[in-house]
């Protein structure tokens, strides 16, 4: 086959047309998105409960719902969160099972559930997709809701006509209602209640059909309709009709208003009340197209809008996606240039341009193969398309380094390119399957970062396939075609190999002879080596983090008041935190380049706050998009101290919290979860836990999710009184419940969603306690009872929410962290040694489970290790099949802590924290140094059987592979060398993946000249000189 190839005159640029055909015909099919697509791993089911109390929810619905759930078979863990007028249910599954039959299980299981209180909703069971959200338009102008609203939603409308959007919602709105507040005096002097209101507007609104009307000349359809749609035709019901034919109408004791049932619920783009169109994408759709419609329609929607109505890009996701693809192209092509200049120094312009080929080709070709299996163009996929830019060239400078010396020792280009193929045919294929068997089950990677991280292997060792067919099949050709012609090299070609091969002789050869000669020495010092490597991260100059910090471009300050707090507040809050925002922006806006708004907007959202559950007056979120990592001289870390300070102290919060927004795939430094019967013992020992970490530097926002609920007002019923005056627990009940939540006995549905009529008493007889005391229920024959008459009031406060994990209560806690002081696994060391040990004594019924970080090392970290030592072990029993001997693969594989030397004192030298990216930077490297090794050990293996000494041995194909070696080493550096200077925000979870193999290659490249051949002299010694004694040489060391 390579003689075919290399000697046909057209096959191998065939062979090239075709790759790089395919894959320009990929590359614009190719999506690009954030991240990987990733299965999913939850079931949601939502059960409302309108009314209820979160307590309510646990005992009513939870312990339900829980029992049949827990037999289902692939369950990992089943979580319930029982909130104010809702539980909802997160099952997650095993990894590696079948969701749908998974998603089923849950169905059956859920619909056989009859035991449900009888005023909770069915059950709505989905798959928990991930959402890729695109972008996000703020529409500003009309101070009414309703009218912004009404936009909102025709903009929404029209987005989805294009054919590139199909995901839109609207936000910042809550459901809409048609509200009825009736009077309390005008129901007493008419004799009505609430119940009996909810029967009649169900009477007197609706729409039905009657049938089918048959005649001789067809069947017509026959249709009642009396359905109420506005206030008005509301307002018309007769509520009470007297035999002289007078009525008392709705609209005479009750105000009809058209509006949302929770304005809290509101959203603001800067000072102006807003609607939040929200644009994601499906996964088949690509991001960056999505926007380039979105902006093109936002465009002809301003063009065609009122004059007030203004159209803004509050959130651009697609930011990030077009900063990879800047780094991806500038970087990858700044790799290219380096790794052909160095080749033109030695080799000359046309031998460096037929091997430097091959980085598009094999590109090309990978691209190619992601479109076939489905994957998309995102942050791991371009990693391992950038990590591949330094190391394609291996294979192909082997090779055609080979075919140089073949030609310059006098073979005619044909038989050089064929004979100096076929010679390191066997090293190059072992090299490549050794670094297959490191990389490859690196693919199998478990945990939520492995579901991510995993794609990196992948796409490399695609890539590094399709390079090995490039070197193999198409790259002899170019060469016997270069090297036709005149083989005297260039002044500066001379000048280059003259300094090379003076550095060779006079300082490598004979180090390495000298490390021949003394190998006992030279073993003993790399050890020494090796274990002063490990002493920065055993004494803490260098930390370890599960997942790199990625600096963001919004910071978001987070606001939880206690539950029940009025809106009124919150707002006041919120003004004091967004008048700091801006006092910030107008302090340090002058130090930006250009004079740029270091906050470029904010927006703010009442009613939701990542860290709670629920929603509600007493929280909100303000979220503010910065000028771009990249561009602004300032760091979110200042930033978030900076506006943290000018807010100040607010005592009466429940928790405020500035961060920016997080991103990426890791887990929390602090994330734990505790597991009690006792909600009051888990509150003070989650209390407990907070004041311990709090006493640490540079540990911040450590919250808690157990937070006071709204207070209660409980109403128990004396039951001999309620007996003798013909009032029953149902009548209290549902009089209680129409008069102050409401009952929706009717609803309809407009073009923009489904309306509910909600009668309920107004709201200022719905204020104290002394409405409640007032409230008649009809008793015996119909007569008006005051409930203070047969019921009890007291006041109590329960939680916010109620959180169970497996059928046990939980509370968890989390917090962040400055990564440049603390370090999570130092604070877990820490909580295991100094809190841990004491917790039975002073909570015995409350235990403690470690999770985020600490989490994704046990899982993520445990199985790269596991991987990496099955690839181990499968490189040792690859290379004594080809080395045909036990001993020889342990000289090769002595080479891979060297990588580790470089790997820690790189990081330190940038001052990167130790990562998994990094670790996965390290199983690379450990496919990559071995390659080396091999070439080393064969080269000597040739010279023993020709007869000479180990130590002549060692020293000749030291002179002989250097050249391969170093420039294989130098190329994969200066290719990923752009990667390390790049600092763009999405540049920082490159970096300790580019540290690793920069740093790690660099390192174990130049120790493994002197160590590799010292390891098997020192084999030799043990092994085969007794098997197979060759003379020994005058000064050889034994």
């Amino acid at each position: 086959m390579i003689r075919l190839f290399a000697t046909h005159p057209t096959a191998a640029n065939i062979l090239m047309i075709i790759l790089m055909g395919l894959g320009l015909l990929a590359l614009p099919m190719l999506q690009r998105d954030t991240f990987p697509l990733v299965a999913p791993t939850d079931v949601e089911i939502r059960i409302p409960y309108p009314g209820a109390a979160p307590s309510e929810v646990e005992t009513g619905i939870c312990s339900v719902v829980e029992e049949p759930l827990l037999q289902i078979d692939n369950l990992d863990e089943l979580t319930c969160l029982s909130q104010e007028n809702a539980a909802v249910l997160t099952a997650v599954i095993l990894e590696g099972a079948d969701m749908t039959r998974f998603h089923n299980d849950i169905k059956d299981a859920v619909g056989g559930i009859s035991t449900l209180p009888d005023k909770a909703n069915d059950p709505i069971t989905r798959v928990v997709e991930r959402v890729a959200s695109v972008a996000s338009v703020a529409l500003t102008g009309p101070d009414d809701p309703a009218v912004l609203f009404a936009y909102a939603q025709t903009f929404a409308d029209r987005l989805r006509t294009d054919p590139e959007i199909s995901q839109v919602t609207v936000n910042g709105f809550s459901d809409r209602e048609i509200a009825i507040n009736f009077d309390a005096s005008s129901l007493e002097r008419f004799g009505l209640d609430m119940s009996q209101i909810t029967a009649l507007l169900a009477k007197h609104s609706l729409d039905m059909p009657a049938g089918t009307l048959e005649s001789t000349s067809g069947d017509a359809a026959i249709r009642f309709l009396a359905e109420k749609r506005t206030p008005a035709e509301l307002e018309t019901i007769p509520l009470i009709s007297s035999a002289g034919g007078g009525h008392v109408r709705l609209g005479d004791v009750a105000t009809v208003r058209a509006g949302f049932d929770d304005p809290s619920q509101a959203s603001y783009f800067g000072q102006n009340r807003a609607a939040i169109v929200a644009v994601s994408k499906t996964a088949s759709q690509d991001a960056l197209k999505v926007k380039a419609a979105l902006d093109r329609q936002v465009a002809e929607a301003q063009r065609d809008a009122p004059g007030n109505i203004t159209l803004t890009i509050s959130q651009d996701s697609t930011g990030n996606i077009r900063d990879r693809l800047r780094i991806i192209g500038s970087n990858g092509f700044q790799g290219l240039i380096l790794v052909f200049f160095t080749m033109w120094l030695f080799f000359g312009f046309r031998m460096s341009f037929w091997v430097a080929l091959g980085l598009p080709v094999s590109f090309l070709g990978a691209i190619f193969a992601m479109q076939l299996l489905g994957y998309t163009i995102n942050m791991m996929t371009m990693v391992a398309l950038l990590v591949a830019v330094g190391l394609l060239m291996d294979d192909a400078i082997v090779i055609s380094e080979n075919i140089v010396r073949r030609r310059q020792a006098g073979e005619s280009a044909r038989d050089a390119a064929v004979n100096g193929t076929r010679q390191v045919l066997p090293s190059v294929i072992a090299s490549f399957l050794t670094t297959a068997m490191i990389v490859g089950p690196l693919a199998y990677m478990a945990g939520s970062i492995g579901a991510i991280l995993k794609y990196i292997p992948i796409v490399l060792l695609i890539t590094l396939t399709v390079s090995l067919v490039e070197a193999f099949l198409i790259l002899p050709a170019h060469m016997r075609h270069a090297l036709d012609r005149d083989m005297r090299p260039g002044r500066i070609s001379r000048w280059i190999n003259g300094l090379f091969e003076h550095l060779r002789d006079r300082a490598i050869v004979p180090l390495a002879e000298l490390a021949l000669r003394y190998r006992y020495l030279t073993v003993g010092l790399t050890l020494f080596v090796i274990l002063f490597s490990v002493a920065p991260y055993t004494g803490g100059f260098i930390k370890y983090q599960s997942f790199p910090t990625l600096e963001s471009d919004t910071v978001e300050a987070r606001l939880l008041l206690s539950q029940g707090a009025p809106l009124e507040r919150t707002e006041q809050r919120v003004a004091k935190v967004v008048k700091a925002l801006e006092q910030m922006n107008a302090d340090w806006t002058p130090d930006q380049p250009d004079g740029q708004a270091l906050v470029q907007s904010y927006t703010i959202t009442y009613g939701v706050n990542s860290d709670a559950a629920g929603s509600g007056a007493h929280m909100a979120t303000v979220s503010a998009a910065l000028l771009p990592a990249g561009v602004r001289t300032t760091a979110v870390g200042d930033i978030l101290s900076q506006w943290k300070k000018l807010t100040g102290p607010m005592p009466d919060m429940a928790a405020l919290r500035f961060t920016d927004k997080e991103r990426g795939a890791g887990g929390k430094p602090i994330d734990l979860r505790l597991t009690g019967d006792d909600l009051e013992d888990l509150s003070v020992t989650a209390r407990d836990i907070r004041r311990f970490f709090r006493d640490f530097d540079g540990v911040r926002d450590v919250t808690f999710d157990l937070q006071p609920g709204k207070p209660e007002i409980v109403v128990t019923l004396r039951a001999e009184v309620a007996n003798a005056l013909g009032v029953t627990p149902q009548a209290i009940g549902t009089e209680l419940r129409a008069a102050f939540k409401g009952d929706s006995a009717v609803s309809f549905v407009d073009g923009y969603g489904q309306v509910d009529v909600v009668a309920r008493l107004a709201a200022n007889d719905r204020r104290s306690l002394s409405d409640i005391l007032d409230l008649r229920i009809s008793g015996a024959n119909g007569t008006p009872v005051a409930l203070s008459a047969v019921a009890d009031v007291r006041l109590t406060r329960g939680f916010d929410t109620i959180t169970r994990v497996n059928g046990m209560r939980t509370v968890r806690v989390q917090g962040s962290i400055d990564p440049t002081i603390a370090n999570a696994r130092e604070l877990m060391v820490a909580l295991k040694s100094d809190y841990l040990p004491s917790l039975p004594e002073r909570h015995p019924g409350v235990s403690v489970s470690i999770l985020g970080e600490a989490q994704d090392t046990a899982t993520t970290g445990a199985s790269l290790g596991r991987n990496m030592i099955i690839g181990l072990i499968g490189v040792f029993l690859l290379l004594s099949f080809h080395l045909k001997s036990f001993l020889r693969p342990v000289a090769i594989l002595a080479a891979i802590p060297l990588g580790l030397v470089g790997v820690v004192w790189g990081h330190m030298a940038l001052g990167l924290q130790l990562s998994l990216p990094s670790l996965v930077g390290l199983a690379t490297l450990a496919g990559i140094v071995v390659n080396d090794s091999i070439l080393l050990d064969a080269f000597m293996q040739d010279k023993r059987n020709a007869g000479s000494g180990i130590v002549e041995a060692g020293r000749e194909a030291v002179r002989e592979r250097f050249r391969a070696i170093f420039l294989t080493s130098l190329t994969t550096i200066v290719g990923l060398g752009p990667l390390l200077f790049e600092q763009s925000t999405q540049a920082q979870f490159l970096r300790p993946i580019v540290a690793s193999l920069a740093f790690g290659l660099t390192v174990a490249t130049v120790l493994s000249l002197f160590v590799t051949p010292a390891v098997v002299a020192v084999l030799d010694d043990l092994h085969f000189e007794k098997k197979r004694p060759i003379p020994r040489e005058r000064g050889d060391q034994a």
